[in-house]
């Protein structure tokens, strides 16, 4: 299985790259931040290391610096992949890259402008960028398949408005990218979903809190944060997928990591299988008080 996770360096997109490793695939691990070369985000993680963790849990990370808002280097990435191996099974779009250009609650009258706009770019014009040259190597295969990674189900974010204009319409498009793909990719057998992690415990969300994976229930946090998951979550889904023959009956669906870990029986790194989208809505916004552990 070949597979191409733009956006790979770290949270998801390396949590979808290592799980792909664990079923032996052979992951190109996409992004900005290199060892010698970091992005504007700054933090210290790479697409080496996503790399060499796609290897060590089983497969083989094959990590390419790549501006996906550039369509020459894009371009580039198709056409090394295709000279390397001839066909791309998997297409997983996670690129984001944009925590420090939006603002929390912020009207659109008073949000940056110019972050908001570049938020939409990072978030969007990446994705229908890299599906643009990806997508025609992809199809060759006849049974492709897909992945728009996203925050929040097109159910879900369609009655909630999220944050601010700019994150809203990001998580929103990104859903509806799935649904255009599915219809294109039909005539050729192919396969598109949108997926969305719950409360992610990420490189950087547990940095925000303090805390590392051994401790991340010591926490101040939101009830919620109990019933959090971590990357690997998310990737087993989309490994799941990409193993499944009959994957085909969820394409153009806007999927939850916890909705397919009860379809398939996978399970996250700890062995349980949180189901925060279902704490948020049965327990969270009702102002319940269902104990998080019921939800794991």
């Amino acid at each position: 299985m070949i597979a191409l996770v733009a956006g790979a360096t770290r949270g998801t997109g390396r949590g979808i790259a290592v799980a792909l490793g664990e079923i032996g695939a052979t992951v190109y691990c996409t992004g900005r931040s290199t060892r010698e070369r970091p992005s504007e985000i700054g933090r210290p993680e790479t697409i080496e290391e996503t790399a060499e963790r796609v290897s060590a849990a089983g497969g083989t990370g094959i990590p390419v610096q790549v501006d996906h808002l550039d369509p020459e280097q894009v371009a580039a990435l198709a056409e090394r992949v295709e000279r390397k191996q001839g066909r791309l099974d998997v297409l997983v779009n996670d690129v984001w890259g944009s925590d420090h250009l939006w603002e929390w609650d912020t009207p659109v009258w008073k949000h940056d402008m110019d972050k908001g706009l570049r938020l939409l770019r990072l978030a969007v014009e990446t994705h229908i960028v890299t599906s643009r040259f990806l997508l025609p190597l992809l199809i060759r295969g006849g049974d492709g398949l897909v992945v728009e990674v996203t925050d929040g189900t097109w159910e879900f974010n369609q009655t909630r408005y999220r944050e601010n204009v700019y994150y809203d319409l990001a998580k929103m498009s990104v859903n509806r990218l799935a649904f255009a793909w599915s219809n294109e990719l039909r005539p050729h057998g192919g396969t598109a979903v949108a997926i969305t992690p719950g409360f992610l415990r990420s490189e950087a969300m547990l940095d925000g809190f303090g805390v590392t994976e051994e401790n991340w229930r010591e926490a101040k946090a939101d009830p919620t944060w109990l019933v959090s998951e971590t990357p690997l979550y998310a990737g087993r889904a989309v490994a799941a997928l990409a193993a499944d023959p009959d994957r085909r009956r969820w394409s153009g669906r806007s999927l939850t990591s916890g909705e397919l870990a009860e379809a398939y029986g996978f399970t996250d790194a700890d062995g349980s299988r949180p189901q925060v989208w279902r704490f948020i809505t049965e327990v969270r916004e009702p102002g319940g008080d269902a104990d998080p552990a019921a939800y794991r």
